[in-house]
């Protein structure tokens, strides 16, 4: 038997035809546009720069692991992120899929699952028009399958990514997903827009198709930290109203956003009674720590004794059953296990992004006060019971 870990949060860097290769033309004036500015790339998505990804060739790049002492935040004296930050030129297992395949066995890993780098802010960028979402996920989900595959060599997990934004066309793209072989699809942890302005929680009963559709085929769903939107409630206090991955550092904002787009994205799960009405449905929370479990939990058990009709059962049982959960490495992992259980803590390493760690397996460091069988569980067989089968 296989017990090599398998790494649940691993990213690739797109290439610049990610989102056009495959967009139909009529969505070509109003998608993801790279457009030459001098000696820089700069991304035009609908008719705005976007700049959640500031150098979209990711060339240079930064270096893995080397902002790990700054978004710990436990620096004596503070980390300088100016000071930490090291870049080098793109290397090839970064966007060749053999190439990372090699890498990934070097790192000692039977597997990883591969989440977007630039993907993750393309949804809220075109929040206002949702046929050019749809369009546009749906052409990058063909790069994916493309360029990574969705199992490649049973090794490489690519994770498509799934808008909500249209629930019939979402639930067109995730059948012919599942036809082929998606083994776990992204949705963006955030109100699902609508087009008009305001959103629409994801218990919302028009989803239901999509979560029932998972649920039966067995395929989780991942809500992988990215642009949700929120900084719209920084931008109300006076901060940066726009997410920008590593622009000038707007504290407030960070303060203000934190945690709660996945701590609002999985109540509003419980509260409108998704995992009641789909029993069988995972989910899985990635890259955005573990801390909000803690609150969240305890605002949800409020709110139970308060208004016991709106929940079927205690929400803390709900969140055990159907939630796994990335930690931050500076999170109290042991606390953690003991408010959801070891069985639903996942090793995640964010490899190859400068908040993430040099190496995959560096993460084990944080495990000192798991027992061999308990580590054995986050680092490998919590991913597999996620899925439903080994990777191969």
């Amino acid at each position: 038997m296989n017990s090599r870990p398998i790494d649940a949060d691993n990213h690739y860097y797109e290439s610049l035809d990610a989102f056009t290769r495959h967009l139909p033309k009529e969505f070509r004036q109003r998608g993801v546009r790279p457009v030459q500015q001098g000696k820089r790339v700069e991304l035009l998505i609908g008719d705005r720069v976007n700049r959640f990804v500031p150098n979209p060739t990711f060339d240079p790049i930064i270096v893995a692991g080397c902002l790990d002492e700054f978004f710990r935040g436990q620096v004596p004296g503070g980390a300088d992120r100016a000071k930490l930050m090291k870049v080098e030129p793109l290397r090839i297992e970064y966007r060749d899929r053999d190439a990372r395949a090699s890498i990934t066995e070097e790192q000692g890993l039977d597997a990883a699952l591969l989440f977007p780098t630039l993907g993750c802010g393309v949804e809220e960028a075109l929040r206002n028009d949702v046929p050019a979402t749809m369009a546009s996920l749906s052409a990058f989900n063909r790069w994916l399958e493309d360029d990574w595959g969705f199992a490649y060599k049973g090794r490489l997990i690519g994770v498509p990514m799934l808008s909500l934004a249209d629930p019939a066309a979402a639930l067109v793209e995730l059948s012919s997903l599942l036809e082929r072989g998606a083994r776990i699809v992204h949705v963006r942890p955030a109100p699902v827009p609508t087009g008009s302005g305001r959103g629409r929680s994801l218990g919302d009963p028009l989803h239901d198709p999509v979560w029932a559709r998972l649920a039966e085929a067995g395929v989780p769903v991942a809500f992988h930290l990215g642009d949700s939107g929120y900084n719209a409630f920084a931008g109300a206090w006076g901060a940066a109203s726009t997410f920008e991955g590593f622009g000038q550092v707007d504290v407030l904002s960070r303060l203000v956003v934190s945690d709660r787009a996945i701590h609002d994205t999985v109540g509003s799960l419980v509260l409108h009674g998704v995992f009641h009405r789909h029993p069988k449905l995972r989910v899985a929370s990635i890259e955005n720590g573990s801390d909000w479990l803690h609150w969240l939990v305890k605002r949800l058990r409020k709110l139970a004794n308060q208004s016991p009709s709106a929940f079927h059962e205690d929400p803390l049982d709900t969140v055990r059953r159907h939630v796994w959960v990335t930690p931050y490495l500076e999170d109290d992992l042991r606390a953690l296990a003991d408010l959801i259980g070891v069985e639903r803590i996942l090793f995640g390493s964010d490899w190859p992004h400068g908040e993430g760690v040099a190496q995959p397996l560096d993460f084990a460091k944080e495990l000192s006060r798991f027992s061999e069988a308990e580590t054995r569980r986050i680092m490998r067989e919590n991913v597999v019971e996620l899925l439903g089968s080994a990777p191969r």
